[in-house]
């Protein structure tokens, strides 16, 4: 690529970027050809799996699917990392999208006037061609990878129900698009017996397909499907017997948001299955008793599952089990003490369970859990003393548990990194617990004092809490806090004691549910560490009796503070922030030299010579033309330079740093935002260096 852009601008390089992220040029295909030619048949034939298919999987999944046509596709796939032709990041395989291009080109030559001739199909138009026109595919077929949302097919159209005649190989189908995309209005007359990931999202069918058979199939995808049941169950009537489907290679099962699915099929032979997700899936009223045959279950998501009224007793036998979640089962009358263990359980979430008013046994048997969600459970009252033999736990989040009143004293929860109490209404006191807590969150409590023993949780770097006038008793015991929220509406001054913070970096004081100090009416001296500052919707807050001395400040926000006054209003857009400043205003200041309508102004330099580059301060005000465009953030560019701003609003100032390169005695300067419905009305600039 290096002897690719020599010689070139830096205006051809920006121009020349996108094409090679779509086609490849010929000098640089073939010096990556000569990387590709230089495998063996086996290590060639992973590449173009992995170009046309598997680029961005999980390591395990790929394995799994091609352990059929591999020997050793993981000694292939590291072979191929060696040669850098792939990496191998975070437990997934990665290839860079040139090589995928090089794999796909390959692919294409195979055939290039007869698609279905080729080992995978991934072009859209020419996948829609063959699914409407029945235009017949070859054994070859192994992979479809279909983007039905692109652009480059209609927003709408009907597959023919003899699509895939003679796919009889077909191996790996992928359909992804936006919902009401496709529909299969007769059906499907055939699918491959061979299938081994099957993932299509808004699947059109009630049901898959009386031919559709499971038996190698590894991995079904189906989420966001109109699905009322997975399959018509196959029994055939021997002696002693009945015989169902058989599922002895399925691994992944994901139905997630299949919002009229009433009912599974049979898992009893499902004995390898590893992860079933049913988040979402509303309509399901049971789970098949022989859930419990599956005892490699690692994951079982059932959020949000309303209509589910039991678990079967069964799963209590997966001792394999690792997360189980259970987020809003509104309609579960108990949660079963189930007879087996839950020995390897890492992750339980059971918030949003309205009816749970105390834990069930066997939480306090899941020794080796990590994280534990109670969240919004309004009816419980208390945690079970068992809790404290959960000596893993790092997060317990109790957050809205608004009847609990207290919690259990003496007990040691040495792993527990973040405890949420927000909004914890009746609880007036912490407890002695040991500890090695690196986020505590008291919003919304009626905890006044903490502890004592908070002076040896040389951890906590976060506290989220409610003002209390007591926590000036300690205030040294804060040495290691970075991170303070502080959200009471009748707080008017904060303490001088929070200059004592001496590593505090972010100040938030807008509140957990943005509410804001609405009484807070000034700033005391704050630490210098502080680099953000969020003071949104302190309605009342006049005077800032602080500087900000760090140099690196990432965000002042004093967003919907209407009555700061002039100095204040100064204070912040003088303030230099390598982030931005945001304040209410419905013009941009004097301050700044240059001012103009809109997002466009042009400045004369008079320097001599003139320097190669410049740095100003901009403010930019915005205007929202559509009141019900609800996005939370905008892009800011200009030239070089470019801001992301967060949680926006409308007739407010943005003020933040832009780099311009100089070539002429002439700037422009172009600020444009990246939502249609929002506009910058003005724009102002002035030099840092007439910054006093």
């Amino acid at each position: 690529m290096g002897s690719h852009f020599r010689g070139m601008s830096k205006q051809e390089w920006k121009k020349e970027l996108p094409r090679l992220r779509t086609s490849l040029d010929t000098d640089i295909q073939s010096i990556l050809k000569f990387s590709y030619d230089a495998l063996d048949d086996e290590e060639k034939y992973l590449f173009l799996h992995i170009a046309c298919f598997f680029n961005y999987q999980v390591i395990e999944k790929v394995v799994t699917h091609l352990s059929y046509l591999l020997l050793d596709a993981r000694k292939g796939l590291n072979v191929l990392a060696e040669k850098s032709l792939i990496s191998i990041e975070y437990g997934s395989v990665r290839m860079h999208n040139l090589l995928v291009q090089l794999g796909r080109d390959i692919v294409r030559k195979q055939s290039i006037h007869e698609p279905g001739n080729r080992l995978y199909l991934i072009d859209a138009r020419e996948i829609y061609e063959i699914l409407i026109d029945d235009v017949r595919a070859s054994r070859r077929l192994i992979g479809i990878n279909f983007n039905f949302g692109t652009k480059s097919v209609k927003k709408s159209f009907n597959i023919s129900e003899r699509a895939f005649q003679r796919m009889t190989n077909l191996r790996f189908l992928r359909f992804e698009g936006d919902h009401n995309t496709l529909d299969l209005p007769c059906g499907l007359d055939y699918m491959s017996r061979n299938l081994r990931l099957l993932r299509w999202t808004y699947f059109p069918m009630t049901c898959l397909p009386p031919i559709f058979n499971p038996e190698f199939i590894v991995e079904i995808n189906l989420r966001n499907s109109k699905l009322e049941k997975l399959w018509e169950e196959f029994k055939i009537k021997c002696s002693y017997s009945l015989s169902v489907q058989p599922l002895p290679n399925l691994k992944w099962m994901d139905l997630y948001s299949s919002k009229n699915l009433k009912e599974l099929p049979d898992l009893s032979t499902a004995t390898n299955l590893l992860e079933l997700n049913l988040g979402g899936c509303s309509s399901l009223v049971k789970l098949p008793s022989t859930i419990g045959y599956t005892k490699s279950l690692q994951k079982l998501n059932l959020g949000y599952c309303s209509s589910l009224m039991r678990l079967p007793s069964f799963i209590g036998s997966s001792t394999n089990l690792q997360i189980l979640y259970l987020r809003g089962c509104s309609s579960l009358v108990e949660l079963p003490s189930f007879y087996g263990n839950f020995i390897n359980l890492k992750d339980l979430d059971l918030s949003n369970l309205a009816c749970l008013v105390e834990l069930p046994s066997f939480v306090g048997n899941a020794t080796n859990l990590e994280i534990l969600d109670l969240s919004d459970c309004s009816s419980l009252v208390k945690l079970p003393f068992s809790i404290g033999n959960l000596q893993k736990l790092q997060r317990l989040n109790l957050h809205g548990c608004s009847k609990l009143e207290y919690l259990p004293t003496d007990i040691n929860l040495e792993s527990l990194d973040i405890l949420e109490l927000t909004d914890c209404l009746l609880l007036k006191l912490f407890p002695e617990i040991c500890t090695s807590l690196r986020i505590l969150d008291l919003r919304g409590t009626a905890i006044e004092e903490v502890p004592s023993s908070i002076k040896s949780w040389s951890h906590l770097t976060s506290l989220s809490m409610t003002y209390s006038v007591k926590l000036k008793e300690c205030p040294h015991a804060f040495d290691t806090i970075t991170t303070l929220y502080v959200d009471d509406d009748e707080i008017q001054e904060l303490p001088p004691w929070v200059n004592e913070f001496s590593r505090l970096e972010l100040l938030l004081l807008n509140g957990c549910k943005k509410l804001g100090c609405k009484k807070l009416v000034s700033l005391p001296q704050i630490p210098d560490s502080l680099t953000y500052i969020i003071a949104e919707d302190c309605e009342s807050l006049e005077r800032l009796d602080c500087s900000f001395q760090s140099k690196d400040t990432d965000l002042l926000s004093f967003a919907k503070c209407f009555k700061l006054n002039q100095e204040a209003r100064d204070f912040i857009i003088r303030t230099r922030t390598r982030g931005y400043a945001v304040l209410p205003g419905g013009e941009v200041p004097s301050y700044f030299t240059h001012r103009a309508a809109g997002g466009s102004l042009t400045i004369n330099l008079n320097e001599k010579p003139l320097p190669t580059s410049m740095r100003f301060k901009a403010c930019i005000l915005l205007v929202n033309e559509n009141e019900n465009d609800t996005r939370s953030s905008v892009t800011v560019t200009c030239k070089n330079s470019r801001m992301r701003l967060y949680d926006i609003f409308t007739e407010h100032l943005y003020i933040f740093e832009v780099g311009m390169d100089v070539t002429s005695n002439e700037l422009v300067f172009e600020f444009k935002v990246d939502r249609n419905n929002w506009k910058i009305a003005q724009c102002g600039v002035i030099q840092l260096s007439e910054v006093a």
